[in-house]
């Protein structure tokens, strides 16, 4: 669930925060012991004991309590485009991205069996795969919004649209597949490097197809 690196200090944020987590960790339980489609909003409410609108006020939507970590995976991507130095091309930034993370054990890049549940979730839920898909989309357009601006370039750019849409379906196809890999042998090593192998394939892929753009080629 949510835990933010850098927890607020002030005793209403800090309040505001234990809510959030509590309201998200019921939901998750819910969704998992239920189906998410067989939960509602009203009774995730009344199991977190809050008042169905301050459930609305942390999370506009049902799928945002399931998906709780979008925001953080978000800026991870963004930040790695934002901060990475001039020697190194956006593309390649993302790829770094992509190992540091999963040196770090972030759980959303975690293949294990705490993780397979929430994968479970989703496969049984069609409203929840719509909303995969719309994450996706909608990250497609900032990864490519912040790599034109990381550039100089003027957006919308082609280029950085290409590049964007190769690199998330890549990272969809590695997330998708290093799941399915711990699923049959339960093996963490074995789906991560697999994980990161298609990463770097997919790197591979982006920078032969956009050679000669500064979106791979650093400087």
């Amino acid at each position: 669930m949510s835990q933010e690196s850098n927890p607020p200090q002030d005793r209403r944020s800090r309040k505001r925060l234990a809510t959030r987590r509590s309201i998200s960790q019921v939901a998750d339980r819910l969704f998992r012991e239920r189906g998410f489609e067989n939960v509602t909003v009203d009774e995730i409410a009344a199991a977190a004991d809050v008042g169905r609108m301050t459930v609305f006020n942390h999370f506009p939507r049902k799928e945002d309590m399931f998906f709780d970590r979008d925001e953080e995976a978000r800026d991870a991507l963004r930040d790695a485009v934002d901060n990475c130095p001039a020697n190194i091309a956006p593309i390649e930034a993302l790829r770094l991205q992509a190992h540091q993370l999963v040196h770090e054990e972030k759980p959303y890049v975690q293949f294990s069996a705490r993780s397979q549940p929430f994968i479970e979730t989703i496969e049984r839920s069609d409203t929840l795969k719509a909303r995969a898909r719309a994450i996706r989309s909608e990250l497609e357009q900032e990864v490519a919004h912040v790599m034109a601006e990381k550039v100089g370039r003027p957006a919308p750019d082609a280029d950085a649209y290409l590049a964007a849409s190769l690199l998330l379906a890549g990272w969809s196809v590695a997330f998708i597949t290093a799941h399915r890999a711990f699923r049959e042998d339960q093996d963490n090593a074995r789906a991560s490097a697999l994980f990161l192998h298609i990463i770097d394939q997919t790197t591979l892929g982006i920078n032969a197809a956009l050679a000669g753009t500064p979106y791979v080629t650093a400087g």
